[in-house]
C-alpha cells in the first residue's frame, strides 16, 4: 500500500485559519475531541468575570458538562487560569452538573503538562493536543487527549478513612424500614456469592468480603426509600435493559461510574432480575481488576 506524507502546519502561524475556525469544525462534530457523544450547548459564552468561553459542551446522556478553551499555539499560564475560572464559575452557577475543564492547544508543553497534572488530583481537568495536517482535499484536525481526568477509585473502597458505623446508625438516620431494603440486596448478592456481607460506614452501607471491602456497589437508605449505586461503565445494552423497566433510575454518574437508583420496599423482588443480573457483572468486573 502507498504511504501518503502529511504535512503539519501551524494554526497559530497561519495566514487564513484562526481560532474561530477550530470552533466551527468543533462545532459540527463535537465527537471530534474524544469526549464521547457530546453536544455544543454554548459558543462564546460571556462569564461573570468579563471573559468568554470558547465551547460549552454537554454529554448528551449523562448531562456531564465540559468547559472548553482552544489556544492556538504553546499553553501558556494564562490559558490554564482562564479554562480554570471559567469552570469554576460554570459550576457554581450550574452545580446540578458535573463539570469538567477542558484545554485544547496545538502543543501542550512538558512544562504546563505538570501544572495542570497538579490541579487534576483536586480539579477535574483533560488536556487535548491539537494537531492540523495539510491534505489535497484541505485541512484536517486531529485530537489526542494527553492528560485525562483521574479514574476515581471504586468509590468508597478506602474504608480506612471512613468512619465506621453499624446499622442502628442508619436505622436512627434514615428508618429501619429502608435499611432492611440493604438486607435483600444483600440477598439477591448472596446468589451468586455466598461469603457477602454488610458493612456500615457513615456515608454509605458497603459490602466486604473476608473482612475487606468489596464495595462493588453502595447503598444509602433514606427516610422513605433507599438509594443504590452499581460501579458499571455506561453502556447501550444497560440503557436498553433499564430503559425497558419501571426502575426509579437517578443520573448516571460519569465520574464515579455508576448507575444509581431509587428502590422501595417492594423493589428489591419486583426487579430482583434486573438488579441481580447488574450486581453480580460489577462483582464480576471488580474481581478481575
Amino acid at each position: 500500500m502507498k504511504h501518503i506524507k502529511l504535512t503539519p502546519i501551524s494554526l497559530k502561524s497561519h495566514p487564513v485559519l484562526d481560532e474561530r475556525w477550530v470552533h466551527e469544525v468543533v462545532a459540527a462534530d463535537s465527537t471530534i475531541l474524544g469526549l464521547g457523544d457530546v453536544i455544543v450547548k454554548d459558543r462564546e459564552r460571556i462569564q461573570a468575570s468579563g471573559g468568554r468561553l470558547d465551547l460549552l459542551l454537554q454529554d448528551a446522556e449523562t448531562k456531564s458538562r465540559y468547559e472548553v478553551e482552544i489556544q492556538l499555539g504553546q499553553t501558556d499560564p494564562s490559558h490554564i487560569i482562564r479554562t480554570i475560572e471559567y469552570w469554576d464559575i460554570e459550576r457554581k452557577r450550574y452545580p446540578q452538573y458535573e463539570h469538567t475543564a477542558v484545554i485544547i492547544a496545538e502543543e501542550i508543553t512538558s512544562r504546563f503538562l505538570n501544572v495542570i497534572s497538579l490541579f487534576n488530583g483536586s480539579i477535574p481537568i483533560i488536556a487535548i493536543q491539537m494537531k492540523a495536517v495539510a491534505t489535497d482535499g484541505g485541512v484536517s484536525l486531529f485530537f489526542t487527549k494527553v492528560l485525562d481526568t483521574i479514574k476515581r477509585g471504586l468509590a468508597d473502597d478506602d474504608e480506612e478513612v471512613n468512619e465506621p458505623a453499624d446499622r442502628a446508625y442508619w436505622e436512627s438516620l434514615a428508618s429501619a424500614k429502608t435499611v432492611k431494603l440493604a438486607d435483600k440486596i444483600l440477598e439477591l448478592c448472596k446468589e451468586f456469592t455466598a461469603d457477602l456481607e454488610l458493612s456500615y460506614n457513615r456515608h454509605y452501607i458497603g459490602f466486604r468480603v473476608d473482612g475487606k471491602a468489596c464495595n462493588f456497589a453502595t447503598l444509602r437508605p433514606r427516610k422513605s426509600a433507599m438509594w443504590v449505586a452499581i460501579a458499571l461503565p455506561k453502556s447501550e445494552e444497560i440503557d436498553t435493559l433499564l430503559g425497558a423497566s419501571d426502575i426509579d433510575l437517578l443520573e448516571y454518574s460519569s465520574r464515579d461510574q455508576r448507575y444509581r437508583f431509587r428502590i422501595n420496599e417492594g423493589d428489591p423482588a419486583k426487579h430482583s432480575v434486573i438488579l441481580k443480573d447488574l450486581l453480580k457483572r460489577s462483582y464480576d468486573r471488580r474481581n478481575a481488576e
